[in-house]
């Protein structure tokens, strides 16, 4: 398992689309620092960046990668090495590749401009969020054999969590305004990896203003310790349930 881990990483790390990712991320926030004056409207500038780009760029890549290396897993399960260990070596790998490219391209910057606490916040969300749609993306590809369905699949799910689920949320808001949902879009909200980071950002920043007349609702679930216990708790649900799903699909899968 470790000689596939090292040999998955290190070819994902020469990969040329990892590293103009980290370059891109690293303009995008160079950029947003040095153009704002202000940190907070330079860190509003990179979480939007973030929220959008992160989460695409991980679940497309990953897919693509999956399906491009089918050969290379087919020649690894002809070994007498177990299923399991192969799925989590490319899960582990791609998540290191791409958790280590967004630390580089947007961690570095945040380190240097931004709060430290604030910092270190966005850098481990973003990380997970990272993580998050790696095994999405592995869900994807362990669901559809054609390449360009599972791709397809994976872009879905993309718009539904950036921008689909945002406008579904909004639309019960409106919808039942005269009823106290508040509590209900709390919960709505943690079916969505992208809103929990947004929220938990927006949080430790300390404009829950933004979040509308529900800030002060979120701002008690999550802006407590066990809130944001809670909070990375359901995150890594978020990382575990497609990915062991992924797994025992694979193991059981005729290849």
């Amino acid at each position: 398992m470790i000689n596939v881990l090292k040999f998955v990483a290190l070819d994902i790390l020469k990969n040329k689309i990892v590293i103009a990712y980290a370059v891109m991320l690293a303009l995008f926030s160079w950029s947003a620092f040095s153009l704002e004056e202000n940190e907070a409207k330079g860190l509003l500038t990179v979480l939007n960046i973030v929220l959008l780009t992160v989460p695409l760029v991980s679940v497309l890549f990953s897919t693509i990668y999956v399906y491009n290396s089918s050969e290379f897993i087919e020649l690894l399960v002809s070994h007498p090495v177990k299923r399991s260990k192969i799925w989590i070596a490319l899960f582990i790998g791609l998540s290191a590749a791409m958790s280590l490219a967004y630390i580089i391209g947007t961690g570095i910057p945040l380190l240097l401009f931004a709060d430290f606490a604030t910092a270190m916040m966005m850098i481990v969300s973003g990380c997970m969020l990272s993580m998050i749609f790696v095994a999405i993306a592995f869900l994807c590809s362990i669901l559809a054999r054609d390449k360009a369905k599972g791709i397809g699949i994976s872009i879905m799910l993309w718009l539904y969590f950036a921008l689909l689920f945002d406008a579904l949320v909004l639309f019960l808001f409106f919808q039942f305004s005269e009823y106290p949902i508040e509590k209900m879009v709390v919960g709505l909200s943690a079916l969505s990896p992208i809103d929990m980071t947004r929220i938990l950002i927006l949080l430790r920043m300390d404009v829950s203003a933004m979040l509308g007349h529900t800030g002060a609702i979120f701002k008690n679930y999550f802006g407590t310790n066990w809130g944001l216990i809670f909070s990375f708790g359901l995150m890594l649900v978020w990382i575990l349930v497609p990915f062991l799903i992924s797994l025992k699909k694979f193991v059981n899968r005729d290849l």
